[in-house]
């Protein structure tokens, strides 16, 4: 039996909750598919500086990186929210994507049929919703050196500048033109063009790689009306590739689309290749939600369609990973709903738990082989 060696980041709020949600999904996939999994898990972010004083430790980082991938649930919360503090629990995942070269987030939306009723944007528009956000990573205006509000009250400044390189840019497009080629061969590239220099790079680079795989068609958006097309027409989209900040924000956006933040999953990749595949970080794209946190009230299928994507990327498990998105589906189709999702005839209202144990009770065992 293949056994791989996987990090778990539980985090702060609602992160150990659906963390553990998804271990489950991943062990029932492993019985059913043949491979087990042997979990490290460590504490970071507000729950790593209440314990060490840091929201991680360096030797934890050498511990992800050399583990097949990582799953991690959420971090942060209104203990740790002073914007002035020097350690703050987002800081985890700046060191875990600059430390182990994680340049790459790869954020897929689509829209399960069963829950177009739960989206605030017109069913009309939801049909044929199929799109990848990929954002860089690594560099922009979240890694640009920055200068904290100083001067007398009234006159205070603050700077915070927005770098990138070409080799920056270059590789999350190229991977962006893989991915594309690889789907509905159509790129959309956002940027600001019209007023960033780092964006008219960016248009540049693209041009650059577009002559490379000329079967892909390219299309440039400025980013304030790729915002209004989300929502006014998303099946225009396949594969979406832009930089830090936009792509945080497009993303979240995205999201109303599906019905909820706690729908959508996403994978942080590098170029690292380790026995079984891409080397890469996973993680739901909502946050902590300190509100409901230990109450069993999580939306845990973000987390559990991320494990799918490390199934996956990372492991090569494919036929596990369409176990797994095919067993969330039917959980769906059934009407099983967390709260978020809404309620209707012929639902059926469960948390955290309930819906785990749902998508369980779905993993397909493959039927043993007559002798």
């Amino acid at each position: 039996m293949t056994s791989y060696r996987l990090v778990s980041l539980p985090g702060d709020g609602v992160g150990p909750s659906v963390v553990d949600a998804a271990k489950r999904v991943l062990a029932a996939a492993g019985a059913a598919h043949g491979f087990d999994i042997t979990w490290t898990e460590l504490t970071i972010g507000g729950a790593a500086i209440d314990a060490y004083g840091t929201s991680f430790r360096e030797a934890d980082i050498e511990v992800c990186r050399g583990a097949d991938a990582i799953l991690l649930g959420a971090v942060g919360g209104p203990k740790w929210d002073d914007p002035t503090s020097k350690v703050r629990p987002e800081q985890v995942l700046f060191a875990l994507r600059g430390g182990l070269g994680l340049f790459a987030n790869l954020r897929p939306v689509t829209v399960h049929p069963a829950l177009v009723p739960s989206s605030p944007v017109r069913p009309e528009l939801l049909a044929g919703v199929d799109l990848l956000i990929v954002r860089e990573l690594t560099g922009g205006i979240y890694f640009g050196e920055r200068t904290e509000a100083a001067g007398e009250a009234g006159q205070r400044k603050a700077l915070d500048t927005l770098p990138y390189s070409e080799f920056e840019v270059r590789r999350v497009v190229a991977l962006a033109f893989a991915l594309a080629a690889a789907r509905r061969k159509r790129l959309t590239s956002v940027d600001k063009a019209n007023v960033l220099a780092t964006s008219r790079l960016w248009r540049t680079v693209v041009e650059e790689e577009r002559r490379r795989t000329p079967d892909v068609e390219v299309g440039h958006q400025l980013v304030d009306s790729c915002a209004m097309l989300l929502v006014k027409d998303p099946a225009r989209f396949d594969v979406i590739v832009t930089e830090n900040l936009f792509g945080d924000i497009l993303s979240d956006e995205a999201a109303v689309l599906a019905g909820s933040l706690g729908m959508l999953p996403s994978a942080s990749l590098g170029e690292r290749q380790t026995a079984h595949g891409t080397f890469g970080l996973y993680e739901p794209i909502h946050g902590s939600a300190p509100d409901i946190a230990g109450q069993d009230k999580a939306n845990p299928i973000g987390t559990i369609l991320s494990a799918a994507m490390l199934l996956r990327w990372s492991l090569g498990e494919a036929a596990a990973a369409d176990a797994v998105e095919a067993a969330v589906g039917r959980a769906l189709d059934d009407g099983f709903r967390t709260g978020d999702l809404g309620s209707g005839p012929g639902t059926t209202a469960v948390g955290t738990v309930g819906m785990t144990r749902a998508i369980v009770d779905r993993i397909a065992i493959p039927r043993p082989v007559p002798a």
